[in-house]
């Protein structure tokens, strides 16, 4: 029978109990960390840990709370509520009439709502405990705003290989020791760690399932098998979401077809609604392109209706099709600073009065009181050109729309600058 200790998964038995092994994360507790530098101090506010799965947050949190000489309380925020966190500050109370400090440790501290932090909040603001959250997701969206101010957010980053190299070899000398003999290569390993991409629990759970699975050699076929196909960071309602789609979007927007691709490639493999790309593309093409390609708008749209009408995995090409078009366009905001800026006008001169010229005198009366008076049929003009302007009085010579000097928005711009030159002469002739 293996004892509870070698039964306990490999992750757990490997967590560092000091900071010599634990891995990455140098920016917080390296010799010049920020964390390094509180905890050289004996200070220890309230923290939330931000990072990947699996770049050692909980860990992290622990050694933090090893080194205060506080009592460290684990806590899940999706199991417990807001009963199980009277009976902790019920704990911390007694600890602080004991000089003793309390280390809340809140993990997925994103899973609680906004009235199962607020109840927390208080007891965070007088001390009675010292919250470390830990997170997947951007704080800024997950933790409510007063509790966010009273805590120091500290960013965690996915490891890199030389660093999931290091818990690896840890790893196989453990497993050596507790479950066996096995043979793993240079090749084997390099796999393993690739597939990880940053996660150290990844890591330690694909080696401790081969090595088990194995009575000899560790194979890069077994491994294969084992990870049949690598999850991909990228939660559909999550931090990564957001920032995958902003990547792709920036990617179009600067020009790069390849990066566009890459990133919708990200997304299609991560199982994103292949209606959600179509239709932030379709907004991109007005909102990035606008009238430098009109033909953008078309390419998006029907890249929206061929991925209703087909679906995936066909309609990849699709998206990929209408993504590089879009990338390799001439670009254009000036349609989407137009509508903003006459927006702004409408929001701060109000509902100017139509010219009365513009007004159809549907009505005898209003025949009577001048509507339609002056409108000059723009067709029956020579270069159907008129004299007076469109806009209210108060706005006439306002400028929304300014095209840009790229793609067809230099042929539109040099056709708006010869009408605005015949506009002014017909009104000085006719005036």
């Amino acid at each position: 029978m293996p004892s509870e200790f070698q039964a306990q998964p490999l992750a757990n038995r490997l967590r560092p109990t000091d900071f010599s092994e634990f891995y990455g994360q140098e920016h917080l507790v390296g010799a010049k960390g920020a964390l390094k530098t509180l905890l050289g101090k004996d200070f220890l506010p309230s923290i939330i840990l931000w990072g990947p799965p699996g770049t050692g947050k909980t860990t992290l949190a622990r050694l933090i709370a090893s080194l205060t000489d506080a009592e460290f309380v684990p806590f899940s925020a999706v199991t417990s509520g807001i009963a199980d966190l009277r009976k902790v500050i019920t704990i911390a109370e007694q600890n602080a009439r004991l000089r003793r400090k309390t280390v809340l440790f809140i993990d997925e501290i994103h899973r609680w709502n906004k009235a199962q932090q607020d109840a927390l909040l208080p007891h965070v603001e007088a001390g009675t405990v010292t919250l470390i959250g830990a997170t997947t997701e951007n704080p800024s969206f997950e933790v409510v705003g007063p509790l966010l101010s009273r805590a120091h957010v500290y960013r965690l980053h996915a490891l890199d290989p030389q660093e999931l190299e290091k818990i690896l070899n840890r790893a196989t000398s453990e497993l050596g020791k507790s479950a066996g003999k096995r043979t793993i290569g240079a090749k084997e390993k390099e796999l393993l760690v690739a597939l990880a991409d940053g996660d150290a629990r990844m890591l330690l759970n694909t080696v401790e399932a081969a090595w088990n699975a194995s009575s000899g050699a560790i194979t890069t076929d077994l491994i294969e098998r084992i990870l049949t196909k690598k999850a991909l960071s990228y939660d559909k309602k999550g931090d990564e979401h957001y920032n995958v789609i902003s990547a792709f979007i920036k990617s179009m927007r600067g020009s790069d077809p390849d990066a566009a691709v890459y990133y919708l490639a990200r997304m299609l493999e991560a199982g994103e609604d292949p209606v959600f790309i179509a239709r932030r593309m379709v907004i991109f093409a007005s909102e990035d392109v606008g009238n430098a390609d009109p033909q953008a708008l078309q390419v998006a749209v029907a890249a929206f209706d061929a991925v209703r009408y087909i679906g995936l995995p066909e309609a990849r090409i699709n998206l990929s099709q209408a993504a590089t078009y879009l990338a390799s366009t001439p670009k254009s905001n000036a349609s989407y600073r137009a509508i903003d800026s006459a927006l702004n006008e409408v929001r701060q001169s109000g509902a100017l009065p139509v010219p009365i010229h513009l007004r159809n005198p549907v009505t005898k009366l209003m025949k009577q009181e001048g509507y339609g008076r002056g409108y000059e049929y723009a067709h029956g003009q020579t270069d159907a050109q008129v004299s007076h302007s469109h806009l209210p009085d108060k706005l006439v010579g306002k400028r929304f729309y300014n095209p840009e000097n790229r793609g067809k928005e230099v042929e539109i711009r040099k056709n708006l600058e010869e009408m605005t030159k015949k506009q002014k002469k017909v009104s000085r002739e006719t005036k």
